[in-house]
């Protein structure tokens, strides 16, 4: 029972990042697959538009690479990994502010191409998402955050999560069970959400 809890999504991601350091570079793609989830969420949280979203996670993971050998301790790799995604969201829709709509004009759009075996179940898809995290952000902002990293990871680790977020460990659980009765209710108060 004790190597289930210590085998969390920290402790992977400090084995694979390891593994990496010491030459083994095909495990820099499983470390991609286990935090890209969560680091995706993080970065959409900030509303930056799929585009940026994707640069921002390039950026950090080649941020990753070049500085992986100043990382001193592996197990704090998810941490570092979470809090420089959000820097670097911050800093790119900081500058996205700065630039005009008029700019984007050409771009509406792009990133919602759909294919055509499957508009109709897109359109649905799109459209409940949408209607779930807009209810999601009416949560209060420590629901949202919790709520966020634990809706993206396969097995949550409390232990990192409550490092991540600032909170007691021992609160996470009653949290999140908190959390998803809002947004149970908040779901079942929107006409529109019903059927679905």
């Amino acid at each position: 029972m004790r190597e289930k809890t210590e085998d969390g999504l920290a402790s992977r991601a400090g084995r694979l990042f390891s593994a990496y350091r010491d030459g083994d570079e095909a495990k820099m793609a499983d470390l991609v697959a286990i935090l890209t989830p969560i680091l995706w969420h993080t970065v959409r949280s900030v509303r930056l538009d799929v585009a940026t979203a994707e640069d921002v996670l390039q950026t950090v993971w080649l941020t990753l690479v070049r500085k992986a050998d100043t990382i001193t301790e592996p197990q704090a790799v998810l941490q570092w990994m979470v809090v420089t995604t959000r820097r670097e969201a911050w800093r790119a829709a900081k500058v996205a502010r700065r630039v005009k709509v008029e700019d984007f004009d050409s771009a509406v759009g792009q990133d919602q191409q759909a294919s055509p075996d499957s508009v109709e179940d897109d359109i649905i898809a799109g459209d409940t998402r949408a209607r779930l995290w807009a209810q999601v952000q009416k949560l209060p902002q420590r629901c949202q955050a919790l709520l966020r990293v634990i809706a993206f990871a396969d097995r949550p680790d409390y232990a990192e999560i409550a490092r991540t977020l600032g909170m007691p460990q021992g609160s996470i659980g009653p949290t999140r069970g908190r959390c998803l009765a809002k947004l149970r209710l908040a779901l079942a108060a929107d006409p529109a959400w019903e059927g679905r």
